[in-house]
């Protein structure tokens, strides 16, 4: 397959002023993206959501005019979280979906990402059509044939109804005193009122955004700030969600983060008991492997894809699965969404405590993840060190030691020169022993 130059694992991203994040490129983007994609439905009509970043406004009018040259209409929506995004495209039946957005990067870095007319992340080949069109001349199509562009002032209001129709009608969140971090991002607007129109006691930190402080000492990749707030209130639990609200962590009442494997394991172990898991469950390259060994220990198929959501919900289409996600929080569950989605995914957990009776705590402690040990390596040449011959068998080696009470992983960053090492044992300091020897093997080489 042909090596994409600008679309990354999901979609393109960059710092804003940098190589792609400018007004122009996005411009030219527009133009492709309503060539390419306004034809997969007969509405011809691309939507456009964003996070909170000051650079989505620049962003976003250089789309809006790049598709409209192009003869696409466009409807904005304003500041809405990635899945939103999603299932709008699907359930307006428009013909694409973009989201502007760099999910839990800082303020200064922006992104672009697409869907397809049926709300999942764009093939390799649709996003190969894009970079084609987009090395093409820029041209405009004549003024009758112009597209049209408008705003739907009720789009969140659509997206909050959607989240709680996930939650069985016959339930309720009374009783359960939670804290919810929107990460100063998209879901700001809409998360506290999900929770707290479901029966929740709610308190809400990080919503206040102001263009520069999305992620910042906040979300799912700073939650200390969350974890406080639990301590401080006595809440039952904590919701982290990121910029974008595609992914979430949870805080216990004691203020201990649980993770993605713990949260995705939580929920399969219940819809299996329950028989309403379909098929297995698949996680990726970095799930802990307890998680493997804890769900085939209750006869729950696991299968590992390559790092990134897409892969997964690759895989989960492929086996005609529904479950599967990212440590990270991206929790997928083809049944609800079409797309990672934070809020949905903290409500299937909380189904779950309701249903059994059980705090957060209790529930996390089914699965006691194997303590990891990650080195990171800068160096030049890790995508061909990481296949050296020398290095793979002295991980192999490793491997076959710890059994299925451990593992070793070793990949080259996708992003930076860098090569990870990471060793998974039942005790952690045989965990940084043999990342330490692989770490040695590494600069012998």
């Amino acid at each position: 397959m042909t090596e994409k130059k600008y679309f990354g694992t999901d979609g393109i991203r960059g710092e804003v002023g940098g190589k792609v994040m400018t007004a122009e490129f996005a411009l030219r983007l527009g133009r492709a993206a309503g060539v390419v994609l306004g034809k997969l439905s007969p509405s011809n009509n691309i939507l456009i959501g964003k996070d909170t970043r000051i650079s989505g406004y620049m962003l976003e009018s250089a789309l809006e005019a790049g598709l409209a040259s192009a003869g696409t209409n466009c409807q904005l929506l304003g500041p809405m979280p990635t899945p939103a995004v999603a299932w709008m495209t699907s359930s307006m039946h428009a013909s694409a979906g973009i989201v502007i957005s760099a999910s839990h990067n800082p303020f200064y870095d922006n992104g672009i990402k697409f869907f397809d007319n049926n709300g999942e992340k764009l093939s390799d080949e649709m996003e190969l059509a894009i970079e084609k069109e987009l090395e093409r001349e820029f041209i405009t199509v004549s003024s009758e044939l112009l597209g049209k562009a408008s705003r739907i002032d009720d789009a969140a209001g659509r997206y909050i109804e959607f989240c709680k129709s996930t939650f069985p009608r016959q339930q309720s969140l009374a009783g359960l005193k939670i804290v919810v971090d929107c990460a100063n991002g998209a879901t700001y607007h809409i998360a506290p009122q999900v929770f707290s129109e479901l029966g929740a006691d709610v308190t809400v930190v990080a919503n206040k955004p102001d263009g520069l402080n999305i992620n910042q000492d906040c979300g799912s990749t700073e939650p200390q700030i969350l974890q406080e707030k639990v301590l401080e209130t006595g809440a039952d639990l904590g919701i982290a969600l990121d910029g974008d609200g595609d992914r979430v962590l949870m805080i216990d009442h004691y203020g201990k983060v649980i993770d993605g494997d713990q949260l995705i394991f939580i929920v399969a172990k219940h819809l299996h008991k329950n028989k309403k898991l379909n098929g297995g469950v698949v996680g990726t390259l970095m799930s802990n492997q307890a998680m493997q060994v804890g769900l085939e220990s209750l006869g729950i198929e696991f299968k590992r894809a390559d790092v990134g959501d897409r892969y997964v919900h690759q895989l989960l289409k492929k086996h005609d699965w529904h479950l599967g996600g990212e440590s990270s929080g991206h929790i997928l569950n083809l049944d609800l969404a079409t797309t990672g989605d934070g809020i949905v995914s903290a409500l299937m957990v909380l189904v779950v405590m309701k249903n059994e009776g059980k705090s957060l705590k209790d529930l996390a402690e089914e699965l006691p993840l194997y303590p990891q040990v990650l080195i990171n390596i800068t160096i030049e040449n890790a995508k061909s060190l990481a296949r050296h011959p020398e290095l793979v068998n002295h991980a192999l080696e490793i491997d076959k030691k710890l059994a299925n009470k451990g593992r070793t992983l070793i990949r080259a960053s996708g992003t930076q020169p860098m090569l990870r090492v990471m060793v998974e044992a039942q005790d952690e300091k045989l965990a940084m022993n043999y990342a330490k020897e692989l770490e040695n093997t590494v600069k012998n080489l």
